[in-house]
């Protein structure tokens, strides 16, 4: 939970052992997180996209965080690049410049 509340820039506002509620000081909406005792078996059916201006820049920063990439090199579609990665346990998201709505 560590890398979530690190890589959002969020902060604990309760916590337990298996369950922890992320904050950010931004009027956001909070983000709950409750880690199961369960190996993950096969692909995320949901991921996290985080969307960012500098794909490379933050990839790098959660690499140092504990995330890896699950491919070399950033991939593209349209007007829109992304780096797909796994967290410390293995959960998958992707680094995108997002997508205008």
């Amino acid at each position: 939970m560590r890398f979530w509340r690190e890589a959002l820039g969020y902060r604990v506002h309760h916590s337990e052992p298996s369950l922890a509620v992320l904050v950010h000081d931004v009027n956001a909406s909070p983000l709950i997180l409750q880690q199961v005792p369960e190996p993950k078996v096969g692909k995320n059916r949901m991921h996290v996209d985080i969307v960012t201006e500098n794909v490379g820049v933050e990839v790098t920063r959660l690499e140092a965080l504990g995330a890896r990439r699950l491919h070399d090199g950033v991939r593209s579609f349209g007007q829109v690049r992304w780096v797909t990665m796994a967290d410390p346990e293995n959960n998958e998201l992707c680094v995108s410049t997002g997508v205008e709505w």
